[in-house]
């Protein structure tokens, strides 16, 4: 009896050893996805293999009759402006403010799922002021303007404060929530709240994707087509948001200014929310499924990251409140 437990204590404290090993083993590498990863094209087969259990717009999800009013509009007309970066740059006084934006009219939409992850819940009726909002994602040819008046450090794949050749079109990528909040500021907007983002690409009408409820890997720049990187601004003209607004699904995840916290009326309590994380929107040309986390498409996906992330799928566009 002596031997038996003898032999499952030694057992045990190996299992115990090999447990702490794995931890400690793959820690880094679940830190380097979240800092700076660096990704493998090699999934693609898996994925496609993953959508056919997640139904055929790509993920579980049914649209089901809304009841306008059945949950509290939540009113955020008011809302305080979230606490934002300590760069101070002197507004271009040159640049059109609403040039190449477009107005998002006030009024009511849907917001949120129910249907699919826990902090996307619930699905609710947000009453939105009207609002600017950029056509197309912040390119390296606007970033380099920024660069060169203000002398703010360039991304990481640039050298001699120069993007890499052919990409002035493509959206500026390794830039994290404080580049993305300075450089929307200097230009005298700021950074779209998750709200407005959300609206600007569901329109009215609650759409799953900026096109409409059904999945088309042809509409947006995503990891299923097989994509190794980014693509121009603007290049799927069928993939557009109801107010003609491009990429906002795929190309590069975009940083808005909100905390990552619950919707209102969620009953879901992670230990995530708080003011530690920034969210962005849209999913991008490398989808975060690769790692299990679900299809980032949808215009209501959530991403949260330490503000200061900065990664080859990060970018951002800006917003204005109406004049």
């Amino acid at each position: 009896m002596k031997i038996v437990c003898r032999i499952t204590s030694i057992l045990f404290l190996n299992l115990h050893i090999i447990l702490l090993y794995n931890v400690y083993l793959y820690a880094d590498t679940c830190i380097d996805c979240h800092i700076n990863p660096i990704y493998k094209k090699d999934d693609i087969e898996r994925l496609q293999e993953c959508l056919h259990c997640h139904g055929s717009t790509g993920h579980v999800y049914k649209k089901d009759n809304f009841k306008k009013g059945a949950i509290a509009i939540a009113n955020i007309a008011g809302k305080e402006n979230l606490p934002s970066s300590n760069h101070h740059f002197k507004s271009v006084a040159s640049v059109p403010l609403l040039k190449d934006m477009v107005l998002i009219p006030e009024g009511e939409f849907i917001m949120g799922t129910d249907i699919r992850l826990k902090d996307e819940r619930p699905e609710h009726v947000v009453y939105l002021k009207g609002f600017y909002i950029d056509k197309f994602e912040v390119t390296n040819e606007d970033y380099q303007k920024f660069i060169e008046v203000t002398g703010h450090k360039a991304p990481e794949n640039w050298e001699d404060n120069k993007y890499p050749a052919g990409k002035g079109r493509h959206p500026v990528i390794f830039v994290d929530w404080h580049d993305s909040d300075a450089y929307c500021k200097w230009l005298g907007k700021r950074l779209p709240r998750e709200t407005e983002w959300e609206k600007a690409a569901r329109g009215i009408n609650g759409y799953t994707y900026p096109w409409g409820n059904e999945w088309d890997s042809n509409k947006s720049n995503n990891p299923i087509r097989g994509s190794a990187g980014t693509m121009p601004s603007g290049s799927f003209e069928a993939g557009k948001s109801p107010y003609g607004i491009y990429d906002m699904s795929g190309n590069v995840w975009e940083w808005v200014d909100d905390y990552y916290l619950p919707h209102p009326g969620s009953d879901y309590v992670s230990p995530e929310f708080g003011k530690k994380h920034r969210i962005l929107k849209g999913g991008s040309w490398w989808d975060c499924s690769f790692y299990n986390c679900g299809i980032s498409a949808p215009a209501f996906n959530r991403a949260f990251f330490d503000p200061s992330t900065k990664n080859d799928s990060f970018g951002f566009r800006c917003a204005s409140d109406a004049r």
